[in-house]
Formats: structure tokens, C-alpha cells, sequence
């Protein structure tokens, strides 16, 4: 129920960012959601931790045919696939993807934590 209440939330705020954004251009971001990295350990998060910087732009791409999430987000920095958005949160921004939303992606915190559930934080926006 949450979660329908979350899509319905971000429905209104993508679509006033909709109407906003013909009119004149975005002042600010408006931050969607903050969330985890999830898979780390099974993509290029750690080959390339190194390389990665607070702020760096991410790509989300749509994923409606993985068998284990039919709202799976992966995400990519710079072509390599580090994650995906975790599937507690990625329906309502699946969503908003599957009618096209532009919604943008940025690293927003790096831990070198022992769980690597907790070592990349990434932000979802729309300008």
C-alpha cells in the first residue's frame, strides 16, 4: 500500500516537473529518491570503486524482462553496469521510466563499508 501511495506521490511531482520544465528552465533538482546500491558484489561496483566520485552522473535503464524483478533498474556509470536500484524501491520509479520520464542519477555517497549493501548511495532526480 506504501508503494502505491510512493507511485501516486511521484506521479504528481513528475508531472508538475513535466509542466514546469516546458514553461521555463528547472531551478533546482527535485530529488525523487535516495537509496542503496543493491548487487554490488555481482557487477563492475568493485572493479571500478576506485574511479568513482561523489556526484558523478549515473545512467538507470529499464529492465521489464529480468527474471527476477519484473521492475529491475539497472544501474550503469560510464557503460559499466554497477547494480541496480534496490527492488524495495524501484517500482514507482520503474514507473515513471515506462512512460518516459527523464529522470536523472547521481552517486550521492561513498563508504568503504564492510556490507557492501551500504558502500554506494545513489540520488534519482528530475531537473
Amino acid at each position: 500500500m506504501q508503494a502505491n501511495r510512493f507511485a501516486l506521490a511521484l506521479a504528481a511531482m513528475l508531472a508538475g516537473a513535466s509542466v514546469f520544465s516546458q514553461e521555463r528552465a528547472p531551478l533546482a533538482r527535485l530529488l525523487v529518491q535516495s537509496a542503496p546500491l543493491a548487487g554490488f558484489r555481482y557487477h563492475a561496483a568493485a572493479e571500478v570503486w576506485p574511479e568513482l566520485r561523489v556526484g558523478d552522473a549515473l545512467e538507470l535503464a529499464r529492465e521489464p524482462d529480468n527474471p527476477h524483478d519484473v521492475n529491475a533498474i539497472a544501474v550503469t556509470w560510464r557503460g559499466r553496469k554497477l547494480g541496480y536500484v534496490p527492488r524495495r524501491d524501484n517500482a514507482a520509479l520503474a514507473w515513471g521510466l515506462d512512460r518516459g520520464e527523464r529522470l536523472q542519477a547521481r552517486i550521492s555517497r561513498l563508504a568503504p563499508h564492510p556490507n557492501p549493501a551500504r558502500r554506494i548511495e545513489i540520488e534519482v532526480f528530475v531537473e
